[in-house]
């Protein structure tokens, strides 16, 4: 959103509603919903037992980031998916700690709904750790790596 100088994003499909804004400090705040009672239904409303979609469960969640150490900062997933550290498995990692990265350094990938997404640093400094393992699912928002800023 801060690439794209996005405030808010809203997205509805078959049921489902999610909504993305951007809080007076920058941080994004998300609403979903279930508009069907069921988080991710495999088909549309009308296919269900033919009664009226339930009202939404589900409570409104604000992502408040967490406080970043003095010097370091962490990259965070920008989207709900699945964590792999390398193109494939046959090539090597794209970082492993004490790799030093750049803004435009992809540190890993995040596949979602079959599609393979390049996650950059953002940032410019020292891996100093890696918070998930390679083919673990990961939420949006959660930490991936901790990074050591530049001076």
């Amino acid at each position: 959103m801060k690439r794209s100088d996005l405030t808010e994003f809203e997205f509805e499909e078959e049921g489902f509603k999610i909504k993305i804004k951007r809080g007076s400090g920058g941080q994004p705040i998300i609403t979903s919903s279930p508009l069907s009672g069921h988080a991710f239904p495999y088909g549309s409303p009308s296919m269900e037992t033919g009664s009226a979609p339930a009202a939404p469960k589900a409570p409104v969640v604000a992502v408040a980031a967490g406080a970043d150490e003095e010097g370091y900062t962490f990259v965070k997933s920008p989207m709900v998916g699945t964590f792999y550290r390398s193109p494939s498995p046959e090539n090597p990692s794209f970082i492993e700690i004490g790799t030093k990265v750049e803004d435009k350094s992809v540190v890993c990938i995040i596949e979602a709904m079959k599609i393979m997404n390049e996650i950059q640093a953002e940032v410019k400094g020292t891996v100093s750790e890696i918070l998930v393992e390679n083919g673990q699912p990961v939420e949006y928002g959660q930490r991936l790596f901790k990074i050591k800023l530049n001076a």
